[in-house]
């Protein structure tokens, strides 16, 4: 029985795995993987990573050295993974889509959260205070909202928008010529936007793609949502923003420095983050701990899939879901084509 090494493991990864799991022999570790702690792979034919793992070079020569030969991201991101240095050592797969609708639906419910202000109503209520003083919002009808990614979530958020009766722009590297969606560039859909949501991929290209200068385009009062990676905001300037008054409201499921306060608990702890801090401290900012993903559904898919991506390999046949150094090209950098049906290596 081939053995995988699982890091930075929850309860509720443990709970799903050991429900589909016939095959493998599974050590679940609760640290993250790092170069400090590759060391517990020892032993391991593949390890299993989340989204907040370090998989750089350095640790992948340490997974490599101890004869790791695959990296099975349970996850659709890989910014955090060095494809470059893992290219013909070992082999990566991810889970591209274990529930769009999940995500999306989260980005929504931040923002009718923040516009009629539900947080704030529940903890007066809560304290018998039925004061609706402060608690007014705007009719989203109407209204307009700019999409920034229209991948497999991007477009079921749209669909939601459109639900409610928004004017929808959109702005993609790559447009989709099939989506309903009236595509424009990105200034024009900062400038016209009454809210912003964000769904689309790490790269070098969409790296704090807000920032002072990307801000200082939008609206006044505009709300801004980003369910999607951290680093897409630079959040220097985005707290600067909220010290001056430019938003409406800001909701955050991702934060560009998370990798060591999200998934835990630090409520007995003084946090020195002071960034995060202070974003938390504004009172039109939502925070939620990268929860976007986190439905029934979508654990599901995501062990399920990256089983059968576990069986794949280790069955020696292609792999629907590698992500590779060759593959340079496309609307997914690194995503090997589905034409292949072959390793890179």
């Amino acid at each position: 029985m081939k053995k995988v090494a699982f890091f930075d493991a929850k309860e509720y990864d443990m709970r799903s795995f050991d429900r589909y799991n016939t095959n493998y022999e599974i050590k679940y570790i609760k640290q993250k993987l790092s170069p400090q702690t590759a060391y517990l792979a020892e032993g391991a034919d593949a390890v299993c990573v989340f989204v907040n793992d370090i998989v750089n070079d350095e640790t992948i020569n340490i997974l490599h050295k101890l004869g790791v030969q695959l990296i099975a991201l349970r996850c659709a991101g890989f910014n955090n993974v060095d494809v470059k240095a893992a290219y013909k050592k070992i082999h990566i797969v991810r889970v591209p889509a274990y529930s769009p609708y999940a995500v999306a639906e989260h980005a929504m419910a931040l923002l009718l959260t923040l516009n009629r202000k539900t947080h704030k109503a529940y903890r007066r209520t809560r304290d018998f205070n039925f004061n609706i003083d402060g608690l007014q919002g705007f009719d989203m009808y109407g209204k307009t909202i700019g999409v920034i990614g229209t991948g497999r979530i991007g477009k079921i958020f749209i669909n939601i928008c459109k639900g409610f009766g928004m004017n929808i722009l959109a702005y993609d590297l790559y447009p989709d010529p099939n989506l309903d969606v009236q595509y424009v560039t990105l200034d024009e859909l900062l400038s016209q936007s009454d809210m912003i949501s964000i769904h689309c991929p790490l790269t070098p290209e969409t790296k704090y793609m807000i920032n002072k200068n990307t801000i200082a385009k939008m609206k006044d009062d505009v709300i801004l949502i980003n369910t999607s990676r951290g680093a897409i905001i630079n959040s220097r300037d985005l707290l600067e923003a909220l010290k001056n008054g430019k938003f409406r409201g800001v909701g955050l499921d991702v934060y560009d420095e998370e990798t060591n306060i999200f998934f835990e608990d630090y409520s007995d702890t003084i946090i020195e983050d002071d960034i995060i801090t202070l974003l938390i401290a504004q009172p039109n900012v939502i925070i939620t701990s990268h929860q976007a993903f986190l439905t029934d559904e979508a654990l599901a898919n995501i062990t399920q899939v990256t089983l059968k991506n576990l069986d794949q390999f280790f069955e020696g046949g292609p792999l629907d879901n590698q992500i590779c150094y060759r593959c340079q090209d496309g609307p997914v950098r690194f995503e090997c084509s589905t034409q292949r049906k072959e390793r890179c290596f």
